[in-house]
């Protein structure tokens, strides 16, 4: 019996491409046939130090020999105490405890778990464009398009949408934009969601599928302050612009804000599913024992990757990298801009870059967006 998998691999999976890779190495991938092409995508943000980093291969080689899994609720390993080690230095200061999961969307979910226990609120406050996972929860989260909702209505209650600063869309400058969201936000507090039934405030430092968007520090620094003024969690969820894609470690850094929780993964371990989150102690007390948790979380191999994953990203100062690769990357970038006017903006931090394709009213053009990503990838034969 011949079995053809492309014809059982389901298709739920959205696919634009039809690339098989066979191997990965730094920046490119290499399909059966040996053709190169240079992965701007990254596994979608995941392998923030290039596709099989020898320091992450060796790390997981080595972990693998010794143990594959040991089970964080029955014992602890080395990986995962070292990991700790490894990112309290990172995460902003104050942010002293550690929980380990698997994707983004189980991060957010701890998240927001926490987020109701340690203030007995119910509530939380997301925003236009932003993405959180598709879980049942993190769908009724995530506002980046219609797609991730449609037909699995209804969804977890209790979730408020505000709106981004979104400068081109709103057409704003930065301090007009900052007053409008900031006093959209407080009307939703007056006429939605009570200050004293929100648990949570969760906000992507730079907007990731929702458009690459970059709000403005105020906006986030001013966020900070009335969540801090009416005892709600601000939460940052840093899937997608943690672990240097924005120039710096973490990308509430640009700002200078302190989430009091922050959420990570993707680029955490290099391509091996880890995530995590990092918050206070304090908090954490007030989260009951038993009440979350998760089989493969802080899984060993993973783990080890993960440490050999920040160790590289530090001694290789692939942060200082990715702003000098963005700056270039920019600076092309609006040299094509000035050629082409359907590209209505170029905008974002590090190498966490988004162009929008417009109309001349500044109406998205899909067309024109569509046409261009269908254009590649383009291979070359090494």
């Amino acid at each position: 019996m011949s079995i053809n998998p492309l014809e059982h691999l389901c298709r739920v999976w959205t696919r634009i491409f039809s690339v098989e890779a066979e191997r990965g190495e730094g920046i490119y991938l290499y399909d059966l046939a040996g053709h190169r092409y240079i992965d701007f995508t990254c596994g979608i943000g995941v392998t923030n130090t290039g596709h099989c980093h020898p320091k992450v291969v060796k790390a997981v080689q080595e972990q693998a020999a010794k143990l594959l899994h040991g089970q964080i609720n029955i014992v602890l390993h080395q990986p995962a105490l070292q990991l700790i080690k490894e990112l309290i230095p990172l995460v902003p200061e104050g942010l002293d405890t550690i929980f380990f999961s698997n994707s983004g969307a189980e991060a957010v979910e701890a998240a927001v778990k926490l987020s109701k226990h340690a203030t007995g609120r119910t509530n939380v406050i997301v925003f236009t464009g932003g993405f959180h996972g598709r879980t049942h929860l993190t769908m009724a989260m995530t506002t980046s398009k219609i797609g991730y909702r449609l037909h699995y209505q209804p969804l977890v209650p209790g979730i408020f949408v505000a709106p981004y600063p979104y400068l081109y869309q709103l057409g704003m400058e930065e301090e007009s934009a900052t007053r409008f969201c900031i006093k959209e936000l407080k009307r939703l507090l007056k006429t939605q969601t009570a200050p004293n039934e929100t648990a949570c405030v969760v906000i992507e430092p730079e907007l990731g599928e929702g458009g690459y968007i970059v709000p403005p520090n105020r906006f986030l620094l001013e966020l900070q302050d009335l969540c801090r003024e009416h005892g709600i969690l601000l939460v940052a969820d840093e899937v997608q612009s943690g672990y240097g894609r924005t120039g710096k470690f973490f990308a509430c850094e640009h700002s200078g804000i302190v989430p009091d929780i922050l959420v990570m993964a993707k680029g955490m371990a290099s391509g091996i599913p880890l995530s995590g989150i990092a918050t206070r102690k304090e908090l954490t007390t007030r989260w009951r024992t038993g009440s979350h948790g998760g089989t493969y979380g802080g899984n060993a191999v993973a783990c080890a990757a993960g440490v050999a994953t920040i160790q590289a990203i530090l001694e290789e100062h692939l942060l200082e990298n990715t702003t000098q690769r963005g700056v270039e990357l920019v600076t092309g970038l609006k040299q094509l801009q000035g050629q082409y006017p359907c590209i209505g903006e170029v905008r974002g931090l590090g190498l966490m870059i988004g162009v929008e394709f417009s109309k001349p009213d500044r109406e998205p053009d899909p067309i024109t967006a569509k046409a261009v990503v269908k254009e590649g990838p383009a291979p070359t034969t090494t």
